[in-house]
């Protein structure tokens, strides 16, 4: 996905890992296009997810300790004994009245923005697929089931065959995920066998063992 990434000169979020022979291995490589690239399109992989959710920690902690800021600027402001002298003290005036009218949290909400910690990881993650996803780009997935709860994948995978089907989005996926390898129209190619074949989904080795394990615990199921 890399290579593709690179020889395309699609547009990424994080750095990734290439060991001193990349380079190299690149001018060897050669790609074709029948059109011209959209400036849309990105490749998104499991470390930009990451480095996406960590950040929204960052911000949270930084929202968090601003909060406490304003629950005493709230209590200050409340009972400040204050009186206007000048146009500089007009500012102050304004956050004592604004203390006296409301209440702790409704103070604290207005002066600061909702914590976004609210989502979960999952949520996070699925919420940074779907931002960076415009019209008519071609996005290559690096294992976009990672962070993904199963429900997760199959909202992501309806919202990926209707960004191909309606809004003109190419995508080149690689994945474990047996809800994504049964998208509608897609194309799978085998990278196991030897040579690389295309293949349908149920015939792919790691999805038959997801059958026969459940297939062997199917009773537990109908109970």
């Amino acid at each position: 996905m890399n290579v593709i990434a690179e020889k395309l000169r699609l547009h990424r979020d994080s750095l990734f890992n290439q060991s001193n022979f990349f380079n190299d291995y690149l001018d060897f490589c050669t790609v074709e296009t029948e059109a011209e690239i959209s400036p849309h399109s990105r490749i998104l992989t499991s470390d930009n997810v990451f480095d996406f959710i960590l950040n929204l920690r960052a911000l949270n902690e930084g929202i968090d300790q601003k909060r406490e800021e304003l629950f005493e600027e709230y209590l200050d402001n409340k009972y400040a004994q204050f009186q206007l002298k000048s146009l500089q003290d007009y500012e102050t005036l304004k956050k004592i009245n604004q203390a006296r009218r409301n209440t702790q949290s409704r103070y604290v909400r207005q002066e600061l923005m909702d914590n976004v910690r609210e989502q979960s990881n999952g949520e996070s993650a699925f919420r940074y697929f779907i931002e960076k996803m415009e019209e008519n780009g071609l996005y290559l997935l690096d294992e976009p089931e990672n962070s993904l709860s199963p429900e997760r994948q199959l909202e992501l995978m309806q919202y990926i065959e209707d960004s191909a089907r309606f809004f003109g989005c190419q995508f080149v996926i690689s994945t474990h995920s047996p809800f994504f390898l049964t998208m509608r129209g897609a194309k799978i190619y085998d990278l196991d066998a030897d040579p690389v074949d295309v293949k349908k989904w149920t015939e792919l080795k790691n999805v038959r063992a997801y059958y026969d394990f459940f297939q062997q615990h199917k009773e537990e199921f109908e109970r």
